[in-house]
């Protein structure tokens, strides 16, 4: 009965709710469908912003645009909301370790402001940021103010993303179905590379699985397997078929045993319900999903990423096409180092050996000028394309460029070995 009164207390409107939003307060919002889509059509709407900041990950939603005096909208991984508008300069763009956000943040803000969508309170006075924990939860013991969108649409999770009513500064009430992930089309050369990579693991492995049509095609080729564990960042809709086949049961994990942990998902509605009360998924802050110290000490431990481009040397390009930033580091670099640190351990790039219609190759001599480098050659065991399976780790530098130029596009194999030998590669 005092929760609810106390509810009641701190329920408002929207326009009402990003008022208590003061002059140099630094906003912190969720990625993706953690966002709260009401309290941020309300700021945008404000016209008294001053000095304030809006830190964002994975927008879902164009970007807020107002002049950098009243709010500098800054992102910490492009997406198709600030994609445009960082490269017309109305967003920037932070570099960072998904692993090392909450730090980071804790570090570079003041007067840090949390907004976020959560699920309906349940009796003991706890919100649950449902789909998400990532950099939010971190943070919000220290926030100093919590700004909440209560939505009924939203999963109630358990894990260390739960949040109560006596850290609140304000509820606000919007019930709408969250954003969704558009289902993935997946190609045959997408299967190709499920397949090849699915040969790469074992019985007992642990999992981290990106999002996108491979990753897809990778999980389908894995429902005949036996006791895999899944330690991600984030969940897609695979897993729900993962989990229904019994290929996943988290029985052999020693840190969570039973349980799936992430830090954040992203999928449909029928990933949203398998989500909700869910025992055997357990949400956990990015601090420790990619925790290098942490996920090292798993044997076994297989990440699975994607990368726009590999170089001859095995360096991944994961951020940038051609001239336009296209994301950012993400997790890849934390797991990457992570499975090469982990007994048994085995990190896997897969990428499309071409783009544009088979017109340019994705297996390239070095790295253009400008372009980052988000994963080391170093922290690479295995890349993968449609072509096949190029093992880096244990090779040297003349064995990678002939490994990788026999997975490249065959149209591209000839030139790129002439490529190899201007570069003193003698194959």
């Amino acid at each position: 009965m005092a929760n609810e009164k106390e509810y009641q207390k701190k329920l408002m409107k929207a326009d009402e709710a990003v008022c208590l939003i003061e002059a140099g307060d630094d906003i912190i919002v969720p990625l993706m469908a953690g966002e709260p889509p009401a309290l941020l059509a309300a700021l945008e709407k404000r016209e008294d912003l001053k000095e304030n900041r809006l830190f964002q990950m994975l927008t879902s939603r164009p970007a807020i645009r107002k002049k950098p005096e009243e709010l500098k909208v800054i992102s910490m991984f492009l997406a198709a909301g600030d994609r445009h508008a960082f490269q017309e300069g109305a967003v920037d763009l932070l570099p960072n370790h998904f692993s090392d956000v909450p730090a980071l943040l804790k570090e570079i803000t003041d007067q840090q402001v949390i907004m976020a969508t959560v699920s309906p309170m349940d009796e003991n006075g706890f919100f649950s940021l449902g789909t998400n924990c990532d950099y939010t939860a971190p943070l919000a013991g220290t926030a100093k103010t919590i700004l909440l969108e209560v939505n009924e649409y939203m999963p109630r999770t358990y894990g260390r993303n739960q949040i109560h009513l006596s850290e609140v500064t304000a509820l606000i009430e919007h019930h709408q179905p969250l954003i969704e992930s558009p289902v993935p089309v997946i190609t045959e050369k997408d299967e190709k590379i499920g397949r090849y990579v699915a040969s790469l693991i074992k019985d007992g492995d642990s999992l981290q699985i990106g999002f996108g049509a491979i990753p897809n095609a990778v999980m389908k080729s894995l429902t005949n397997y036996q006791d895999l564990s899944i330690l991600t960042e984030m969940i897609p809709d695979q897993l729900v078929e993962l989990y229904q086949s019994g290929a996943v049961t988290n029985r052999r994990r020693t840190d969570y045993p039973g349980k799936t942990t992430a830090t954040f998902a992203y999928g449909t509605k029928k990933l949203y319900d398998f989500m909700h009360e869910n025992k055997d998924i357990f949400m956990l802050p990015v601090n420790e999903t990619n925790d290098v110290r942490r996920v090292s000490q798993i044997d076994n431990m297989v990440t699975i990423n994607a990368a726009i481009e590999v170089d001859f040397l095995g360096q991944c390009n994961a951020e940038k096409a051609g001239n336009t930033y296209w994301s950012s580091s993400g997790g890849q670099s934390d797991f990457g180092v992570s499975a090469r640190l982990s007994q048994g351990g085995r990190g896997i790039i897969c990428l499309h050996s071409t783009t544009k219609n088979d017109s340019i190759s994705k297996i390239v001599p070095a790295l253009a000028l400008g372009t980052p480098v988000t994963t080391s050659k170093n922290d690479v065991d295995y890349v993968v394309t449609e072509y096949g399976i190029a093992q880096l780790r244990g090779k040297t530098i003349r064995e990678r460029v002939k490994a990788l130029i026999q997975i490249a596009h065959p149209k591209f194999q000839e030139e790129l070995a002439y490529e190899a030998k201007k570069l003193g590669y003698f194959l």
